[in-house]
């Protein structure tokens, strides 16, 4: 890949805030870096938005919320297909652009934006397709009509770790159902969101739907529009710490909340289990997005009598995976965001192997330029270490041998996280069981991906509230409205 060819993409990008369908520089004219987390280097300076910018953009999401409502249905959903057109057509450059301020390997970036793309497809079609209902009055007196309405201009915020997908999944059910936004994306990934808005408007999105604010000062800009009133919905994706706090800042105003918070994903294999199927399924659940994914498998839990083939089989793959930067032909694993990811990852294994846990592969970061840690297998990891409590976010697969099912799915629910869970089994009985029993919104039955725009995505206790995705993800922007009928 050609510095030219780098720089042309990073080039074509808006750097400033994107506020009422115009392109506006920070009002104290500050900026801050872009990073290419493989070699440290700067890729651009992008605006640094205040609390008064972000003030702007909710009075742009605001006035021009009434005016969207009314919009056809057909014509919300037709900007929506315009926009995923626009989207694959220019998936080349969209996913270089990605691997560049994220360091995610040039194959999985171009993924991203297919799937990306495909959350625009899915509500372009589900904008048609919201409902309400009529019915007689039990007494037979009156009648009673059901409709839903937008709830009004949301505020979004989104993950560094897939900085394209996460903010189609909340934008489309937006613009299907109604609603205006303002959107602040993860300060270390805003090039991706910044070219997603110029897409939309391309695609005709009216001007103050859509209202983008970079800011390397999240909380400062964002309560004060949650503390606002004006705003009805927040939707977020992030950490479990963040979204404790952000619940408290809405329950001021009472604001409409979604939330996809972190995970700890058990990954449980048992005797019977495809073993050709379980570990491409290790490989999918644990590597995609270098294992910077809040689905990621966490913990593997493998019955003991097919333990050691699982290790041995996993370790031989990790081992093969050529690392380096994302631009590179054939790398697999690309740099963690930063040195703070490093560091957790590195203490996390410290934490674990001082516990017992032995390393069968990896087990150290990389000397050098860039945020790289070695593709890691990890056995005999006791259940009070602490990487099976913590997500750990990066390349790194623990092992802990278990003996019944009962034990396995004891260890799984051992935590206060519930978003996805993984079982690999050939017994259709406990595959049922063990899904039932499993706390997680999600299952991943014989399968290391569960990621789909048509399906709902969340997860229950510490992991979230609502879903995204499937037939109910547009719900999460509709209110219900009631109208009873006299005769």
């Amino acid at each position: 890949m050609s510095a030219s060819t780098e720089s042309g993409v990073v080039d074509a990008v808006g750097k400033e805030l994107f506020i009422g369908g115009k392109w506006v520089a920070a009002r104290s004219g500050k900026t801050f870096p872009v990073v290419d987390p493989a070699t440290g280097k700067e890729l651009c300076q992008v605006a640094d938005a205040s609390p008064a910018d972000g003030v702007a953009a909710l009075d742009a999401a605001v006035a021009a919320q009434a005016d969207f409502a009314k919009m056809a249905p057909r014509e919300r959903g037709e900007i929506l297909r315009r926009a995923y057109e626009l989207l694959m057509q220019r998936q080349e450059e969209l996913g270089l652009l990605m691997t560049l301020e994220m360091g995610k390997p040039l194959a999985e970036s171009k993924g991203e934006i297919a799937y990306a793309a495909e959350f625009f497809r899915w509500f372009a079609e589900e904008a048609v397709r919201i409902d309400g209902g009529f019915a007689t009055a039990p007494n037979g007196v009156g009648r009673f009509l059901i409709t839903k309405q937008p709830v009004g201009p949301t505020l979004l915020i989104t993950p560094w770790n897939f900085p394209m997908a996460m903010g189609t999944r909340k934008i489309g059910p937006a613009i299907a159902a109604g609603c205006t936004s303002v959107i602040k994306p993860a300060a270390q990934t805003p090039l991706s969101m910044l070219a997603l808005a110029g897409i939309l408007a391309e695609a005709g999105l009216p001007e103050g739907v859509l209202n983008v604010i970079t800011t390397s000062d999240s909380g400062g800009v964002m309560e004060p529009l949650i503390r606002d009133g004006r705003a009805r919905k927040l939707s977020f994706t992030g950490s479990t710490g963040v979204g404790r706090k952000l619940l408290e800042q809405c329950a001021d105003k009472i604001l409409r909340t979604s939330m996809e918070l972190g995970g700890n994903a058990p990954f449980l294999v048992f005797d019977d289990a495809d073993m050709d199927a379980a570990i491409d399924g290790a490989m999918q659940a644990k590597m995609r997005n270098i294992g910077e994914a809040c689905t990621a498998a966490n913990r593997f839990y493998v019955q003991r009598g097919v333990v050691e083939e699982f290790s041995r089989r996993l370790t031989e793959r990790m081992q093969a995976l050529p690392m380096g930067r994302g631009t590179e032909k054939d790398v697999v694993v690309g740099p963690l965001i930063d040195d703070k990811a490093v560091d957790k990852v590195t203490e996390l294994v410290k934490d674990a192997t001082d516990r017992g846990a032995r390393v069968l592969t990896g087990g150290a970061g990389v000397d050098g330029p860039g945020h790289f840690y070695q593709a890691t297998v990890l056995t005999d990891v006791p259940q009070e270490a602490r990487l099976t409590h913590e997500e750990i976010f990066g390349p790194v697969a623990p092992i802990t041998p278990f003996d019944t099912e009962e034990e396995a799915v004891a260890k799984a629910n051992d935590t206060e996280f519930g978003l996805v869970s993984y079982v690999f089994t050939s017994d259709l009985k406990r595959a049922l069981r063990v899904s039932e029993a499993l706390e997680a919104g999600m299952i991943g039955l014989n399968q290391g991906i569960v990621s789909n725009p048509a399906a709902p995505f969340g997860g229950i206790k510490a992991s979230g509230l609502g879903r995204e995705g499937g037939t109910v993800g547009i719900e999460e922007f509709l209110e219900t409205k009631y109208i009873a009928v006299a005769l």
